[in-house]
């Protein structure tokens, strides 16, 4: 059996500048029985992460294709000059591929791995859209149960093909690491990410806490620190005027970005839109850190009652809790154990559980 693994265009899988789609992918490559039959399939970058896997797609400057349509091509073209017709093709985040790939290669079983809410994403916003996805796949992969839900909403048929697999996250730690007394902010720097309620509860805490390092990881697009917005400026801008104790990072990659969280008490994550999943919430578990986050989406299902969800979350709630946990040193200490106790989320368990799903779509067919 050959995997064929396409990552949306966007997605850059590469070490140092690899977003939330490609860490899953790289995560789950580690433990996986079929390394040595998988290939993933991608915008060109100059470092690939498992770079004997990766096949790296340069766009052309002149054709009308879109990047994901000529990449999907590339992908198919590579397909069908191999002679073992025991291929699987599994799609990464762009449902409309699915009816595309399926009219080029007929015979190969297709997965679709959703990564954001369907009802929001070209070729499944509609139920009748949905529907067609299922009629021309072997499997659906959902992050969480609350996307599986949006997916399945108005479905009849073929339900049963529809699966959650959680992200895998890799701990690398061997046991709870030693705390700073630092609280962070890992994302986007983009509305629906909540920074700006982050960056008001923090204003008083400063100067009522001097001791505390406040932390802002991100920046307003993925892989680069280029903050062309007016609102990710202002959030800069604001945050910088706290003063020494407000430590703005940008955008960092993976290892900077563990090697924090493997030091901070708290993290605060404020999200306003209906998270898929919450990687972030499920990388501060894996590190031990006191989780505060909005009660929406997937979040609910990773933290559980191992943290401080907050429903209509705002600057005043978030100051409300972070205030508590750094007042209460037990308080903390136990979100903090709790979080690490309480970690499932690893890439390992999330490897194996796919690697099972592909055996037994592969002896479906053979």
């Amino acid at each position: 059996m050959k995997i064929n693994i396409l990552l949306p265009y966007k997605e850059k899988f590469d070490e140092k500048k690899a977003s939330s789609v490609s860490i899953t992918v790289n995560n789950n490559l580690y433990y996986s029985q079929y390394l040595n039959d998988i290939k993933i399939f991608g915008q060109n970058t100059e470092n690939p992460l498992f770079k004997k896997n990766f096949v790296g797609i340069k766009y052309p400057l002149f054709t009308f294709k879109s990047k994901n349509k000529y990449l999907a091509e590339q992908m198919c073209k590579i397909i069908l000059k191999d002679k073992d017709n025991n291929q699987i093709i599994e799609i990464h985040n762009r449902p409309y591929l699915v009816n595309y790939i399926s009219k080029i290669i007929r015979k190969s079983p297709i997965c679709l791995f959703l990564h954001n809410d369907p009802k929001t994403m070209n070729g499944s916003k509609s139920a009748i859209e949905r529907q067609s996805i299922l009629s021309k796949c072997a499997a659906v992969f959902c992050v969480s149960e609350y996307i599986k839900a949006q997916f399945i909403d108005g479905l009849t048929n073929n339900k049963e093909k529809v699966f959650v697999l959680y992200n895998g996250v890799k701990r690398t730690l061997k046991k709870f690491p030693l705390k700073k007394k630092e609280i962070l902010f890992v994302g986007r720097l983009v509305p629906e990410k909540g920074v700006d309620i982050y960056v008001d509860a923090i204003v008083p805490l400063v100067s009522n806490f001097p001791e505390w390092k406040f932390g802002l990881i991100g920046s307003s697009k993925l892989g680069s620190n280029i903050n062309k917005s007016n609102y990710s400026q202002d959030i800069i801008n604001k945050f910088k005027k706290l003063g020494h104790q407000a430590n703005f990072y940008g955008f960092k990659d993976y290892s900077f970005v563990q090697e924090k969280m493997r030091d901070a008490s708290i993290i605060v994550i404020p999200s306003l839109w209906e998270e898929p999943f919450g990687l972030v919430a499920a990388e501060a578990m894996s590190n031990g850190i006191a989780i505060i986050a909005s009660n929406v989406g997937g979040i609910p299902e990773i933290v559980e009652d191992n943290g401080i969800l907050i429903k209509n979350i705002n600057s005043s709630k978030i100051g409300k809790s972070l205030t508590t946990l750094i007042k209460n040193k037990d308080e903390r200490e136990l979100f903090q154990k709790k979080a690490w106790k309480s970690f499932k989320f690893s890439s390992y368990n999330s490897s194996k559980n796919l690697d099972k799903y592909r055996k037994f779509i592969f002896n479906s067919i053979t």
